[in-house]
């Protein structure tokens, strides 16, 4: 049986202070426009990821992606096709923006994978958390993490305007394909989920 939610994705029997915020790889490498991975929308997206981070207080998680990934797996090849992005993790790339220092008091959750959900989160927020998910890119880490995070039985909230894609087309593309998961996942907007807590 489905437990109906409410119109921004937060499940009724859950109070709103129980969510999570995560905001996934909020780092140079991607918010540069000077980097090939670059979002175009990443500097709009921030000032609401900041104003979401206020609202969650200490529950928010940001999590980093890292250049550690096994070079003998798939991940070669794709080092291989983006070699500027194959650098020690201790490379300026890596480093979060500066906007997004301060939004967590926990340590950044740093991961070689695109999707981030996985043990490390789990065992923050609890299985079955409701957690709302921002950040760059929508189309590659947030996509790759919603999913994933529903298959563990998570309820996601997708905060759309505070999500940057790499293009509009590919955000609109990432955000329709999230929107085929309900009740598992809801797209929502910064404001309707602001509302909410």
């Amino acid at each position: 049986m489905t437990v109906p939610s409410t119109s921004s994705g937060i499940r009724e029997e859950q109070a709103p202070d129980a969510a999570w915020l995560i905001v996934i790889d909020p780092q140079a490498i991607f918010a540069s426009p000077d980097s090939a991975w670059g979002s175009p929308f990443f500097a709009e997206a921030m000032p609401r990821i900041r104003e979401l981070a206020a609202s969650f207080g200490e529950r928010v998680l940001v999590t980093r992606w890292m250049p550690t990934a096994d070079r003998s797996t798939s991940w070669g090849d794709y080092f291989a096709a983006w070699p500027f992005a194959d650098q020690p993790p201790s490379d300026a790339l890596f480093a979060l923006v500066p906007e997004a220092a301060e939004l967590s008091v926990h340590p950044t959750l740093d991961l070689p994978t695109f999707g981030k959900w996985g043990a490390e989160i789990e065992a923050v927020v609890g299985r079955g958390a409701h957690v709302v998910l921002t950040g760059v890119s929508t189309d590659c880490c947030v996509i790759s993490t919603a999913l994933a995070a529903a298959d563990a039985g998570a309820h996601v909230t997708v905060a759309a305007d505070a999500c940057a894609g790499s293009t509009a087309e590919n955000h609109a593309a990432a955000m329709q394909v999230m929107g085929l998961y309900p009740p598992q996942i809801t797209i929502s907007d910064s404001a309707t989920v602001l509302a909410t807590r």
